[in-house]
């Protein structure tokens, strides 16, 4: 019998560039990692380091959309915070917070 995907949102199998940045003590430590998939609640990171479930996050996300021609930039930064909900040998999965901002970027 087949698993039943009980995810709310529709995934998608984008690679996007993400810069990290996590509080440590008074420090903050900057990671740049790479997206698996990505959905409107999250996303699951390539990471042979994941953090710690429970983790407080700052993600910042720099997507392409040229495609779209509403918006005058090639990319987009989207800045979101999250926390880390799951953790394997392969990398972590973060849920995003719903406030988040969206930037234009000029090339």
């Amino acid at each position: 019998m087949a698993a039943i995907d009980k995810r709310k949102m529709e995934r998608f199998s984008l690679e996007i560039p993400t810069y990290l940045q996590v509080a440590v003590e008074q420090e903050s430590e900057s990671r740049e990692l790479v997206t698996r998939d990505v959905c409107a609640g999250g996303a699951l990171f390539h990471t042979d380091q994941p953090l710690p479930v429970g983790t407080e996050i700052k993600v910042d996300l720099v997507l392409s959309i040229s495609e779209l021609k509403k918006i005058k930039a090639d990319k987009v930064l989207i800045k979101v915070d999250g926390v880390v909900i799951r953790t394997d040998e392969k990398g972590m999965a973060v849920c995003f917070d719903k406030k988040y901002k969206i930037t234009p970027l000029k090339s």
